[in-house]
């Protein structure tokens, strides 16, 4: 007579699994639709479906599929958005995230094709040109508010910690983006003296020096355009500030990281923010998740834990300190290197 087998697990973290895609389409939905910007009050599923012109009991099934995410609550048959879609996901406030959210998955997180990657390898022309100028600006635009929603602050926590903060009079953003981590409510805006440059492709520096304007940053604040690969970065920083932009640089990370000494004045800092895999490159599971599409799209640029830290040292900085932050992108490794 057969038997049952011995099962020794559960399955449920692979069911778990499986729902993932749907609640993130939830959500891309909501704002796409705009949703949440209807939910700052308790409303009715009619009210919000008379508000966004959409099926009423869909309406309702959909709101209900939101509160089962925790993206919003339902209370007496009334819907409301919870604390943390109220901060980022109402469209037109300065931490809107919903843009960034939605390019991302764009960018990063459509696969549709794993099987034939897997099989046949990355193609030979990418559908998506990750170096385009027009790219990175849309990608830009769309970043500024998830700096200004904490990014931008912890910056100059890290930046004002540092002992030589006060002497700074001089400082490059390098792969700067919109530029928020180098403007007003960032590191220069923190310091009573210090300029700043912000390097990066003519489309992206278009964005930051928009951002620049809005600040009323034009006195402090310039932009610099180019392959920072390739091209003069500029010479006479007190501090090189590079957060999740050196990938691009890592099969020659040495000529790149030489080049950043190179633009220091004496005594000057090279701060590094990136992301540093582990256990075979296969943790945090947030960097290998997020990043497999363009990995397998020929694009693996992920740094190992250490990688710039071990570069720096070995182009002759002084010292290098190195720990991890906790970010809501992931585990970061900050390293920090001094020139003689």
């Amino acid at each position: 007579m057969k038997q049952l087998p011995e099962v020794n697990a559960s399955f449920g973290n692979l069911y778990e699994t499986l729902l993932g895609p749907i609640r993130s389409k939830l959500m891309l939905t909501g704002i796409e639709m705009k949703v949440f910007n209807h939910l700052s009050e308790p409303k009715s599923a009619d009210a919000i479906s008379e508000a966004i012109g959409s099926h009423p009991k869909n309406t309702r099934l959909f709101l209900d599929g939101l509160a089962a995410c925790d993206l919003i609550t339902k209370k007496g048959g009334s819907y409301q958005n919870s604390a943390i879609t109220q901060e980022f996901l109402v469209d037109g406030s300065q931490t809107f995230m919903g843009s960034m959210l939605t390019i991302t998955t764009q960018m990063f997180f459509d696969i549709d094709d794993l099987p034939k990657l897997v099989r046949e390898g990355p193609p030979l022309t990418p559908e998506m040109d990750m170096a385009s100028g027009e790219t990175w600006s849309q990608f830009a635009a769309s970043v500024a508010n998830a700096e200004r929603a904490g990014a931008a602050q912890h910056a100059v926590r890290i930046v004002a910690d540092l002992p030589e903060f006060p002497a700074f009079k001089k400082m490059l953003d390098l792969g700067g983006g919109p530029g928020l981590i180098g403007i007003g409510i960032a590191i220069v805006a923190s310091h009573p003296g210090m300029s700043g440059i912000i390097f990066d492709q003519p489309a992206v520096v278009k964005v930051a020096q928009a951002f620049i304007e809005e600040y009323e940053m034009d006195y402090r604040m310039k932009v610099m355009s180019g392959d920072y690969t390739t091209n003069p970065i500029g010479e006479d920083y007190d501090l090189v500030w590079a957060k999740n932009t050196l990938n691009f640089a890592r099969d020659d990370m040495d000529s790149m990281v030489s080049k950043i000494y190179d633009a220091l004045s004496p005594g000057g800092v090279f701060i590094s923010c990136a992301e540093g895999l582990t256990h075979e490159r296969t943790r945090p599971d947030k960097h290998v998740i997020s990043m497999i599409s363009l990995s397998l799209m020929g694009q693996d640029v992920c740094f190992d834990q250490g990688e710039i830290a071990d570069s720096m040292l070995r182009v002759g900085f002084r010292s290098v300190r190195s720990r991890t932050l906790d970010t809501d992108w992931g585990p970061m490794d900050l390293d920090i290197g001094r020139r003689e």
